[in-house]
């Protein structure tokens, strides 16, 4: 084979790879943006509502808020990269969802026991996105 020729291909071939791994990060990069913005938005609210947890009409907001987002979390396309990590994201949320809805009940020691599951579930997707060499941005 002409040196030429396979220079050619070698080129190619570096090419390609390239730009699957530019292609990767570039995917991965958007689930972590979504995945700031979803953690940022439901801990602010849940942190809110600790101080205020007597308060219903806040409580029934907040709880639809966690339930779209949720929900929100539940239909995005998660990238092969981070998909071992997807599924902590959706207990942090869910933890976050059902601490509003017993805050919309006046359960008080609940919605302690959900809040602090969401923070512990927090820490655990961080350390296994960071296992796999991903960090979340900066929240929002």
């Amino acid at each position: 084979m002409a040196p030429e020729l396979t220079r050619r291909r070698a080129l190619a071939t570096l090419s390609a790879f390239g730009v699957a791994l530019w292609t990767g990060l570039a995917w991965a990069g958007t689930y972590l943006n979504r995945a700031a913005v979803l953690l940022a938005g439901g801990a602010r609210e849940a942190n809110y509502l600790r101080a205020r947890v007597a308060d219903r009409e806040l409580a029934v907001i907040v709880h639809r808020l966690a339930r779209a987002r949720l929900a929100a979390a539940q239909e995005m396309t998660v990238p092969k990269e981070v998909v071992l990590a997807h599924p902590h994201l959706l207990l942090v949320l869910e933890s976050y969802e059902q601490a509003s809805e017993a805050a919309t009940r006046g359960d008080a020691e609940r919605f302690i026991t959900y809040y602090q599951r969401a923070l512990d579930e927090e820490r655990t997707f961080r350390a296994v996105l960071k296992s796999f060499g991903w960090v979340l941005p900066d929240s929002p």
